[in-house]
C-alpha cells in the first residue's frame, strides 16, 4: 500500500518536526521492546518446564505443550501480520496485539491448571507473532537509509539476544522466586512498552482502517494457512518425542501440512485479495535471504540447544550456570552491532555475510572438542566468534534481503524473515535433537563392538573397579555387576560427547556449503528514489 506508506512517513515527519529527533528513537524504543519480549518467551519457559511439570501435576509429555502451544500460534500469526495491519490500522494492530501479549502473560502466571496453562499460551503466541514482524517493517519504515543499519543493529539485539536471555533470565526467577514470574515479568514491560506505541507511533492512515464487513477477506487461505504452519510446527516440536513416523499423529500432521501448503499457495496466487501476498517472493534478494533467514534460526537456535545441553547433561550445570555461558556470546554481539551498522553502507553487505558465516563455522568447529572437563576457557573462545559472526551474518543480510526492494513490499518481506527466522530455529532444534539420539546409539555401538571384559585394558579397569566396590562392602559378584554397570555408563557418556562434536561439525559445515549462494543477495542499498523520511 503505498498510498498508506506515504500518509504514515508524511505523518512521523510532522510528528518529529514539531517533537525532535527524539520522538523517531523513543518509537524505536517502544516497538523494539515488544520483539523483545516476545523472542524472550520463546524461550524462557524452556528451563521452568520441571518446576510447572511439578506444580501443576503434569507429565513431562504434557507440560512441554507450554512451548509446543508457543511456537505453534506463534508461526500462524508472523505471516498474517501483514494483512491484520491493513485490516485494522497499523498502529491500532500493534497496540492491540501489546495489550494482548501481556494480558495473555498474566493469565499465564495466574493458571490454576495446565490446560489453562496451555490455552493462555496460545494466546499469547497469537498476539506475539504480530509483534516480531511488525516491529521490524515499522523501523524500516520510520528510519532513512543511512540509520538503517543502526536501527537495525537495535532490532537485531533483540532477535539474537532473546532467545539466550531467555533461559537465563527464566531460571533466575525460577530458581529464587517462582515459575510464575517468568509471566509477571512482562506487565511493566509490556505496559512501558504499550504506553510509547501509543504516544509515539503516527496514527493510521483514514483510508488504512478497513471495514470488516464491507470487505471480502480470504477465509480459506487463513485456515489453509493455519493448517500447513500450525501441522509443520506440531511436526518439529513432538516428532522426537514420538519417535518420528512410527506414530499416527506425526503421519496425519505431515500429511496435513502438505496439504494445506498446496492449497494455500493455490489460493493466494489466484484470489484477489490474498490473506498472505506472495508475490515479495518474487524478489531474488528476498528469496535467497529466507533461506540464509532460516539457516540462521537453524544455527541460532541449534547452538542454543547443544551448549546448554551439552553443560546440564554431561557436566552437571544448573540452568543458571548453563545460560551464563552463554553472556559472553550476548555481550560480543550486543558491542558488535553498533560497529556493523557503521559498516552498513559502506560495505557490501554480501561480503560482511560471507565473513559471518566463515566466523560462524569456525566457532562451530571450535565446540567440536569438548570433553567431561571443559571448562569456561574452551566455551569461551568460541562463544566470542559466534557472538561476531551472528551480528555479521544478521544485520547485513537483513538489509541485502529488504533494502534493496520497494518500501510496499517491505512488511510482506519482514514477515516471511520472521517467519523463517523462527521455523529454522524450530526445524534445527528437532533435527539436531533427533540426530544426538540416533548418533549416540550409532556411536555406542561401534564402541561396544571394540570394548570386551577379554581386552587387556577393560578387564583391568573392571577388576579395579570391583575392588573399589568390594571395599565397601559388597559381594564379589555384585561387585563385578556394579563395575560392569558404571563401565556401561562410561561408554554411554563418550558417546554422547562424540555426538554433540558430530552436531558441531554438521552446523560447521552447513554454514560453509551455503558460501556460494553469499552473491545472490543484494549489495543491501536501498534504490534510488526509495521512500525514506530525512530531516531537512
Amino acid at each position: 500500500m503505498t498510498d498508506d506508506t506515504s500518509f504514515y512517513q508524511s505523518e512521523l515527519k510532522r510528528l518529529i518536526q514539531e517533537n525532535g529527533e527524539i520522538h523517531r528513537w523513543m518509537l524505536a524504543l517502544g516497538v523494539s521492546i515488544g520483539a523483545l519480549m516476545e523472542v524472550i518467551d520463546s524461550s524462557i519457559t524452556n528451563v521452568a518446564l520441571p518446576h510447572i511439570q511439578g506444580n501443576l501435576g503434569a507429565t513431562t509429555s504434557e507440560a512441554a505443550w507450554v512451548i509446543t502451544a508457543y511456537s505453534v500460534a506463534n508461526v500462524i500469526t508472523m505471516p498474517l501480520a501483514v494483512w491484520l495491519g491493513e485490516v485494522f490500522g497499523k498502529k491500532n494492530y500493534f497496540v492491540f496485539s501489546m495489550i494482548g501479549f501481556t494480558v495473555a502473560s498474566m493469565a499465564c502466571g495466574l493458571s490454576p491448571s495446565l490446560a489453562v496453562l496451555v490455552l493462555s499460551r496460545v494466546l499469547q503466541g497469537l498476539f506475539g507473532g504480530g509483534l516480531l514482524a511488525k516491529a521490524q517493517a515499522f523501523l524500516f519504515e520510520s528510519f532513512p537509509p543511512a540509520k538503517q543499519g543502526m536501527i537495525q543493529g537495535l532490532f537485531g539485539i533483540c532477535v539474537i539476544v532473546g532467545p539466550i536471555i531467555g533461559p537465563t533470565m527464566g531460571g533466575y526467577l525460577t530458581d529464587n522466586f517462582n515459575w510464575r514470574w517468568i509471566f509477571f515479568i512482562n506487565l511493566p514491560i509490556g505496559i512501558i512498552a504499550t504506553i510509547l506505541c501509543m504516544m509515539f507511533l503516527p496514527k493510521d492512515a483514514p483510508h488504512e482502517i478497513e471495514d470488516m464487513a464491507n470487505q471480502s477477506v480470504d477465509w480459506f487461505g487463513i485456515l489453509t494457512l493455519s493448517i500447513m504452519l500450525g501441522s509443520f510446527q506440531y511436526v518439529l516440536e513432538k516428532g522426537q518425542d514420538e519417535d518420528w513416523f512410527s506414530s499416527r499423529y506425526i503421519i496425519g500432521a505431515s500429511i496435513a501440512s502438505v496439504i494445506g501448503f498446496m492449497f494455500f499457495v493455490a489460493q493466494e496466487l489466484t484470489t484477489k485479495k490474498p490473506a498472505v501476498d506472495l508475490s515479495v517472493l518474487r524478489h531474488r534478494s528476498v528469496s535467497i535471504g529466507l533461506m540464509f533467514s532460516t539457516l540462521l534460526g537453524f544455527v541460532l537456535f541449534g547452538m542454543n540447544y547443544v551448549l546448554p545441553n551439552f553443560a546440564q547433561s554431561m557436566l552437571g550445570y544448573t540452568a543458571l550456570q548453563a545460560g551464563v555461558l552463554q553472556v559472553p556470546s550476548s555481550v560480543v554481539s550486543g558491542c558488535m552491532f553498533p560497529i556493523v551498522g557503521m559498516l552498513v553502507g559502506k560495505v557490501d553487505a554480501r561480503i560482511m555475510v560471507f565473513v559471518g558465516i566463515i566466523m560462524l563455522s569456525i566457532a562451530s568447529f571450535g565446540l567440536a572438542n569438548l570433553t567431561l572437563d571443559a571448562g569456561w576457557d574452551q566455551f569461551l573462545y568460541p562463544s566470542l566468534i559466534r557472538g561476531a559472526g551472528t551480528v555479521l551474518m544478521y544485520l547485513p543480510l537483513t538489509l541485502a534481503a529488504v533494502g534493496g526492494i520497494p518500501t510496499k513490499d517491505i512488511g510482506g518481506a519482514s514477515a516471511f524473515l520472521s517467519l523463517t527466522r523462527q521455523m529454522g530455529g524450530s526445524i534445527g532444534i528437532a533435527i539436531l535433537a533427533t540426530l544426538l539420539v540416533r548418533r549416540s546409539d550409532f556411536h555406542r555401538a561401534v564402541l561396544v563392538e571394540k570394548i570386551t571384559p577379554f581386552g587387556g585394558d577393560v578387564s583391568s579397569r573392571l577388576q579395579s573397579f570391583g575392588a573399589i566396590f568390594q571395599g565397601h562392602g559388597q559381594s564379589p559378584i555384585d561387585a563385578a555387576n556394579t563395575g560392569l554397570h558404571v563401565m556401561d555408563n562410561i561408554v554411554q557418556q563418550q558417546a554422547t560427547i562424540i555426538s554433540y562434536e558430530d552436531l558441531c561439525w554438521l552446523l560447521g559445515v552447513l554454514l560453509l556449503l551455503t558460501l556460494p549462494l553469499v552473491f545472490l543477495l543484494s549489495s543491501g542499498k536501498r534504490p534510488k528514489g526509495a521512500e525514506s523520511i530525512e530531516m531537512h
